[in-house]
Parts: C-alpha cells; sequence; structure tokens
C-alpha cells in the first residue's frame, strides 16, 4: 500500500478528498487500489450499506468502531449475530445505530455463507463483475465523474445479490464498492493515484 505520509504536500489526488486528512489517507492508501481480502470486500459491502443516506466521511471516522463491533466483520461470526447482539448494536454510540443497517448487515453474512456454498470466495464472485476496460470514459476529468453514478456491471451485481437476499445492495451501492475496491479505476486525470492503481491491477490476480 502507498504510504499518504511519504507523500509530497502539494501531490495532486481525485478532487472529492479536498484536503481533508482523513480522506487523503484513504484515497492515498485505499481507494481505487485492487482487494481480493474476504474480510476487507465483506467489510465494505457492509458499510456501503450503513452510508445510504449519510456521508462516507461519518462512516470511515466510525470505521474502527464497526470493526470491534461487528466481530472484524468476520462472515462466519457475524451470521450468527442474534437479537442480543442487535441490542448490544443498537446501544453502540460508536456505529451508526440503525436497526435496518444492522439487521441487513447480518442477514448479508448469512447470505455470503450461501453463496459460498457454491462459489470459491466472495472475492472471485465480486470480481466476475469487472466493467471491461475499454467500456470505461477515454478521459477521466471530475466533471465526468461526478455524472457516474453506477454502471451496468454494478447493476447486475446489485440485480444478482438482490436475487439472492441481500439487503442494501443498489447499483449506486454497489458502484461505490467497485471504485473503492479497484474493479474498477475512477482516480482522474491528474491524480497521482492513477497510474499506481493501474499498475498494481496489472500486477493484480483476478480471484479465481
Amino acid at each position: 500500500m502507498p504510504n499518504a505520509q511519504a507523500l509530497p504536500a502539494d501531490i495532486q489526488r481525485c478532487s472529492w478528498c479536498g484536503t481533508l486528512e482523513d480522506y487523503c489517507r484513504y484515497h492515498d492508501e485505499e481507494w481505487g487500489f485492487p482487494v481480493a481480502d474476504e474480510r476487507r470486500l465483506f467489510e465494505k459491502l457492509c458499510l456501503e450499506g450503513f452510508q445510504a443516506g449519510l456521508s462516507w466521511l461519518t462512516i470511515l471516522r466510525k470505521r474502527e468502531n464497526f470493526r470491534q463491533a461487528f466481530a472484524n466483520f468476520d462472515i462466519e461470526k457475524v451470521s450468527r449475530f442474534g437479537e442480543r447482539d442487535i441490542q448490544r448494536l443498537l446501544g453502540d454510540a460508536g456505529i451508526v445505530r440503525h436497526r435496518g443497517k444492522i439487521e441487513a448487515a447480518i442477514n448479508n453474512a448469512q447470505r455470503a455463507c450461501e453463496l459460498l456454498d457454491t462459489e470459491s470466495s466472495l472475492a472471485a464472485y465480486l470480481w466476475r463483475f469487472e466493467p471491461d476496460p475499454a467500456s470505461r470514459p477515454a478521459r477521466l476529468t471530475p466533471e465526468v465523474l461526478r455524472t457516474m453514478t453506477t454502471c451496468p456491471e454494478a447493476t447486475a451485481l446489485s440485480k444478482d445479490l438482490k436475487k439472492r437476499g441481500w439487503r442494501f445492495v443498489g447499483p449506486t451501492t454497489m458502484y461505490a464498492l467497485m471504485q473503492a475496491m479497484g474493479l474498477v479505476n475512477d482516480h482522474h486525470e491528474g491524480c497521482w493515484a492513477r497510474a499506481e492503481a493501474l499498475r498494481q491491477r496489472k500486477a493484480f490476480r483476478v480471484p479465481r
């Protein structure tokens, strides 16, 4: 992973992260770089659901609390959460205390366990929906990116997950997952991390 602290102070980044330290560190060290780790992918699926109606900054600043509250997003452990856990989570001021989202995260862990009965991994399943790079805009400017809230592959992923019983997995949410986990490279032209994301994707072994 790149180290945000080692980068020059005046380096150019994607416009969405502005100058906030939280966003800059997340942008420089995580966002858009390909991920195959099961826990990180499931965590992101859950946190994107919790973000609905909120800013990602709110979720990012609570992420460590979420990790503690949700057994570090271990799929099997979360799938076994019951009503006592729901009540514990509803009383945890360190996370987003929304019953529907909490129940959705538990439900999605259970659905993930079912998915793993037929798939080699959650990563292999998700990466099957990676868009063809040739289908992406030739030039990614901040203006272009502001109009891109989903793509056909994110819509297909959303539809398939919903058919499997997952919740809070709409097309926009799934596109945000793709952006963050490196299934698409939406670092815009001029951002230092665009070339780094491309380099990492070339070296990345797609899960099968």
